[in-house]
């Protein structure tokens, strides 16, 4: 399908009046380069130009991904102007030097700021303090004009609860794992009740790392039903959720299908019955040995 076919990807306002497209391009995980590796992948380069191209808007990476420059070079050729794109990364590696580390970054991208700064996990710190003084730094960074919008990601309720005793600004949002294997369902009621908005990483983990589960005949039947794929379904389990999705392909063919997902919407009870079935399974991906689960 041509890519002018695809309608704009829905925004969602964060609670500091920032949009974020619904949609992600995630440079993570399959592209993730060894540290120290400062080579410039042109395959990334050329994925990330093809989704840009296809109308994705939404591109997210990571110091730790080592991908920063990828994306730069990617967002310099793709010729789209700079306020079209929403582009997010994260802070871990130097979570000691926040000041430091986003301008690091800036220069990889090649970007004068943007949009959304995420600390990459809780568990660098070694008690409150750390994750106070950390988001502190966050802030001088969204005030330094640096970043758009600051938020987190793999936070538990507590390192939530632990950051908004002291915060000035709230973090806009929570990157996590989120599935219907993995609903995490007390902190998504605790994160709408403190307006902070979801994004989930991994979204198609019921069929591409777990297969065989409860859900798979709702979504083959749903996906029937809507002419779609498998995949699309749960994306857009996620989105009509009210999560903001990310997700990843080198193939072409998969960024179209993917951006399928803004041409149908679930039926409230046809979101509710995949949840259920997905309270049958409990599988989770990442961070599993801090999660105890292994």
């Amino acid at each position: 399908m041509a890519s002018n076919a695809i309608p704009n990807t829905p925004r969602v306002k964060l609670n500091d009046n920032v949009s974020i497209p619904v949609l992600g391009y995630g440079t993570g995980t399959a592209w993730y380069k060894q540290r120290g590796d400062d080579s410039v992948n042109r395959e990334l380069v050329e994925a990330i130009k093809t989704a840009i191209r296809l109308g994705y808007r939404h591109l997210d990476g990571a110091e730790v991904y080592g991908t920063e420059a990828e994306l730069g070079v990617a967002i310099k050729e793709s010729g789209i102007p700079r306020e079209e794109l929403f582009v997010t990364t994260k802070v871990i590696t130097n979570i000691a030097d926040i000041p430091s580390a986003i301008d690091q970054s800036l220069r990889k991208l090649q970007l004068n700021y943007v949009d959304l700064y995420l600390i990459h996990s809780p568990f660098f710190a070694k008690g409150d303090g750390e994750l106070q003084q950390a988001w502190a730094a966050m802030e001088k960074v969204q005030q330094a004009g640096k970043a758009k919008a600051i938020g987190v990601s793999n936070y538990h309720q507590s390192h939530l609860e632990t950051t908004l005793q002291t915060a000035v600004i709230a973090p806009v949002i929570n990157q996590i794992e989120h599935h219907p294997y993995l609903q995490q369902e007390e902190l998504v009621r605790f994160q709408r009740e403190k307006d902070i908005k979801i994004a989930s990483y991994g979204p198609l983990t019921p069929i591409l790392r777990a297969p065989g589960g409860p859900v798979d005949p709702k979504v083959s039947e749903l996906a029937a039903k809507y002419k779609v794929t498998e995949g699309e379904v749960l994306l857009r389990w996620s989105i009509d959720r009210g999560d903001v999705a990310v997700t990843t392909s080198s193939k072409e063919s998969r960024l179209q299908e993917f951006l399928q997902v803004l041409t149908f919407q679930l039926t409230p009870e046809e979101v509710r019955e995949i949840s259920q079935l997905g309270q049958g399974r409990h599988y989770r991906v990442f961070w599993r040995k801090q999660h105890g689960e292994e």
